[in-house]
């Protein structure tokens, strides 16, 4: 049987007692001393930048309220401690690589060569984190895939999913992981950047014999009530946005276009909204002007509807038809309620 291992007494300091244990573990187990150096330093090193590490994220726990910034500064301190932890690692093994950059140079050559696809996320991932398209908290559709941004790490970045087979733009509740390499793939469309509004339309469709002209001024009248109050704010953010993008609006108060179909009039409400309330702002209109177009008996609501026409024997005196009309059928498309 091999030496007994006799460990110090709990009061010798942190450094002396981690060398006597594993001085005592590197004779027990025939290590070489060379061997059994590295080992104290690399798991001392560990120790204290995990202790660093705890002891800053203690603070800013008890500091930051916002949960955005206190999420960006674990972040950034995650990231640190990482590098320092690798180099902490490397530094003690590797003794010919004791300039950083040499040995970060060859690092760097041998993921290039053997890990493409993870090297191209990291350089994703710097590219999310210095230019910006987009960050923690903005909404986006990137390809196919469209939802909340709700986590950036190092090799891919996590979305709450919105739409897909829910409609207007609605959570489905599925949490979406995405490479960072997409970023150079795909198109990029950030919700919440820039002009931080969006454009939402209402068609409303009416029959030809409805008052058109009182409905627009009725459809101008609630979609002003549920949208005005955002022009004022859109303008100011308009503002800030004009001075890195070329971006320029005329007009910002809500507006009602008219078009004709084939089954009636249809008048447009085109309007302003935040990103996440497209779905609350339909309803709440839609709900205004069932209200408003029940109380007109002038206007109705139209849709597709077939009429036939048959011949028939009507007496002059009740038939609206003349007797130049009848026996003819007509197909097509009306309008309805």
């Amino acid at each position: 049987m091999g030496p007994k291992l006799h460990f110090p007494k709990p009061t010798l300091h942190l450094h002396l007692v981690l060398m006597d244990v594993f001085h005592q573990l590197s004779t027990f187990v025939g290590l070489d001393p060379d061997v059994h150096n590295k080992l104290i330093a690399s798991f001392i090193g560990l120790i204290t930048v995990a202790g660093l590490r705890w002891i800053l994220l203690k603070l800013l726990n008890r500091r930051i309220k916002d949960p955005r910034i206190l999420y960006q500064w674990r972040k950034g301190i995650g990231y640190v401690s990482f590098g320092v932890a690798i180099l902490v690692l490397g530094r003690p093994w590797i003794p010919e690589l004791q300039n950083i950059s040499t040995f970060l140079g060859i690092v760097t050559a041998g993921l290039a060569v053997a890990l493409k696809e993870p090297l191209v996320d990291v350089v994703g991932w710097a590219f999310v984190l210095s230019r910006q398209p987009f960050k923690v908290g903005d909404r986006i559709q990137i390809g196919n895939h469209a939802g909340d941004v709700i986590d950036i790490r190092i090799f891919q970045f996590t979305l709450m999913e919105i739409g897909n087979w829910v409609a207007a733009d609605q959570s489905t509740g599925r949490v979406i992981h995405v490479p960072n390499g997409r970023v150079f793939q795909d198109t990029i469309a950030n919700y919440s950047q820039g002009f931080q509004h969006l454009w939402n339309e209402v068609p409303v469709l009416i029959t030809f014999e409805s008052d058109w002209e009182q409905a627009k001024r009725l459809l101008l009248t609630i979609a002003n009530r549920h949208a005005e109050h955002l022009s004022d704010t859109a303008q100011s953010r308009l503002q800030e946005a004009a001075q890195k993008y070329m971006i320029f609006y005329s007009k910002l108060t809500p507006t009602v276009y008219t078009s004709v179909r084939e089954s009636g009039i249809l008048l447009t409400i085109r309007y302003l909204c935040e990103p996440r309330q497209r779905r609350g702002t339909e309803q709440a209109l839609w709900e205004d002007i069932l209200r408003a177009f029940a109380q007109q008996d002038n206007i109705s609501f139209a849709y597709p509807t077939q009429r036939f026409v048959t011949s028939a024997s009507y007496s002059e005196s009740t038939s609206p038809l003349k007797s130049s009309n009848r026996g003819k059928r007509s197909q097509g498309i009306g309008n309805g309620f």
